[in-house]
């Protein structure tokens, strides 16, 4: 009954670019704890995850495709090494990417917690 609520196109873009900005952070972790392993390379997430969500937004289908949309991580192919060692781990970058992700982050939480204000709302018929 509630479904619904939950199939819009906003929540499931909020919902799903959480899981990506989840999956971020845990390879800005990796990607800090490994700065100074040779040879290590940057991880983000797979740059085809916001094209494909990007694409579907754009087709309409979000709903129909969201949930087969899974974020995944990968090396990242931007990134240079100017280290001998051939590590691709600038500790600066890191903790801009760190700080720009929580941003996000912060942003979408409050979007699905805005939808679950809303359900709550039209359940109980008040807002505390």
């Amino acid at each position: 009954m509630i479904d619904p609520i939950f199939q819009t196109d906003n929540y499931q873009l909020a919902r799903k670019l959480m899981d990506a900005a989840a999956l971020r952070q845990e390879a800005i972790a990796s990607n800090v704890a490994n700065v100074e392993t040779p040879g290590y390379h940057r991880l983000d997430v797979a740059p085809d995850f916001v094209q494909q969500l990007k694409a579907s937004s754009e087709r309409g289908d979000l709903g129909a495709t969201v949930n087969d949309l899974q974020p995944k991580l990968a090396e990242d192919a931007n990134a240079r090494t100017m280290r001998p060692d051939g590590n691709t781990v600038e500790l600066e970058h890191e903790l801009l990417a760190m700080n720009k992700n929580a941003v996000e982050y912060d942003y979408l939480s409050e979007v699905v917690s805005n939808n679950l204000k809303q359900l709550k709302l039209a359940i109980s018929g008040r807002n505390s």
